[in-house]
């Protein structure tokens, strides 16, 4: 789940449909006349409808302290001429290719990953009024394995703010490794109306709502302090602004923006996600280090010997992964990033030691991809992602080989969304083999039959490895 996000109640989930028609409604006085992307426009709306204390009511959500509409920042319609040049400094979506977060959640590992998508899509977010959105992806991984995907759509107006119009929820199981929910799924214009992700020009005491459908996703964000310098992945980054977001239970979080990295930190009790690396920001230019090429080299080494067992091997690859880490560390490395390598790093080394393979086998592929979340910052994002999906095929024969059918199940989930970072950079004739190792896993998932899809892994490796070379 995403730090924060809220299960539906089951008074919640009876409500959605009531509240929603009345948003639909509301959305629907708010301009005037049909329209569509290539037609002519309705007139556009002046102000965007919120709901009521009557339409808070079914979604448990009137007792909340909101803020009164004269804090409010985000009422006023917005007005788009060139959606998606997103550059709001506090929230420049356009600008950022890839973000890796850190945390913690349920007291386990939490990893996310935020990708940048290349294509657009249009949202009718009023009557007649149409809007293209910049489409980015979102995916959280706790303990290792896949727990949620979010597709967001964001649009920046002209006067600079930046538009929340949607986003496509997928939960997955943690044991089954299988879709167990969409809840939190909403798109403007059709469940309610867009909401504000981030003021134009913020100011101390304004207000606005990231999330505004009573029932389906809600959230109200106070702004508390600007000109904050935080700590950032390479160092102090200024002009960070802070936040207090209310929730639907009640329930308050921390939030942080920074500049050139959009969300910066997010806390909820104990529960935490905080900027690792972002790219361009922290990208580096020049050949990667000699000590970085020694790490990579050694993580993809140490997989094999761990699937064979042979354990003289694995300790001996383990030791060179550990000395090249101990010297590429002694320079400047992102502080979270480097939590995750050390992490993995030790689980390798006691795995080892217990001779267990599943354990030593996820472990080396987490250090695997703790080092390509540092190469990030030498080579581009795309090659990064396709890389990532290596190693997640190669997950498959790890879980394949000691019978965990929902870690298969997960990972090929999560090939499948990885795929989209990278399909439009590889040839056709390289993503159509792809594509078609993809669908006879899917399979495999739908069968439940595991040797299958260890069958099939070896075969989506050497495609990923032709569209490598053929680049």
């Amino acid at each position: 789940m995403r730090i924060n996000d809220k299960q539906f109640t089951k008074q919640q989930a009876l409500a959605v449909a009531a509240v929603a028609l009345i948003a639909a409604l509301a959305l629907a006085l708010g301009g005037c006349g049909g329209g569509d992307p290539a037609g002519a426009s309705a007139t556009a709306p002046e102000t965007i409808p919120q709901p009521s204390k009557s339409q808070l009511a079914p979604a448990g959500l009137d007792k909340l302290p909101v803020a009164a509409d004269s804090k409010r920042v985000d009422i006023a319609a917005p007005t788009f001429s060139n959606p998606t040049q997103i550059t709001n400094p506090l929230f420049p979506i356009s600008d950022l290719q890839s973000v890796v977060f850190s945390g913690k959640v349920d007291n386990k590992p939490f990893h996310t990953e935020t990708t940048l998508l290349p294509q657009t899509r249009m949202v009718e977010w009023s009557p007649g009024q149409w809007v293209e959105a910049r489409v980015s992806q979102y995916m959280a991984y706790i303990d290792g394995r896949i727990e949620e995907v979010a597709i967001d759509l964001y649009a920046q107006a002209d006067d600079g703010s930046v538009w929340y119009l949607g986003e496509d929820v997928y939960d997955y199981s943690n044991t089954k490794g299988l879709i167990d929910g969409t809840a939190g799924t909403w798109l403007a214009g059709r469940d309610g109306p867009p909401e504000m992700i981030m003021p134009a020009d913020p100011q101390v005491g304004d207000v606005h709502r990231p999330e505004n459908i009573p029932g389906l996703a809600f959230e109200e964000v106070t702004i508390k302090r600007l000109d904050k310098t935080v700590k950032g992945p390479t160092g102090p980054v200024q002009g960070a602004m802070i936040a207090r977001e209310l929730h639907d239970d009640g329930t308050h979080s921390d939030k942080v923006f920074a500049p050139g990295y959009g969300e910066f930190f997010s806390g909820h009790g104990t529960e935490i996600e905080a900027m690792a690396l972002a790219v361009p920001t922290n990208a580096l230019s020049g050949p990667e280090p000699p000590e970085l090429k020694a790490l990579s080299t050694g993580a993809n080494d140490l997989l094999d010997p761990v699937l064979s067992r042979n354990w003289n091997s694995v300790a001996a690859v383990e030791k060179a992964v550990a000395r090249a880490w101990g010297d590429y560390k002694q320079g400047e490395i992102p502080p979270r990033i480097a939590v995750e390598m050390d992490r993995a790093l030790k689980t390798l080394a006691g795995a080892i030691d217990a001779r267990d393979r599943a354990q030593a086998g996820t472990a080396a592929i987490d250090v695997a991809q703790s080092t390509l979340d540092l190469e990030l910052r030498y080579r581009p994002q795309a090659e990064i992602d396709l890389a990532r999906f290596e190693l997640w095929a190669r997950q498959i024969l790890v879980d394949g080989a000691v019978g965990d059918m929902g870690g298969v199940n997960a990972d090929v989930a999560t090939l499948d969304w990885v795929r989209d970072r990278f399909a439009y950079t590889v040839q056709d004739a390289d993503l159509t083999r792809i594509d078609a190792h993809l669908e006879v896993l899917r399979d495999a998932v739908v069968n439940v039959d595991r040797k299958a899809a260890v069958d099939e892994a070896p075969q989506l490796l050497k495609a990923t490895e032709a569209a490598t070379q053929t680049g």
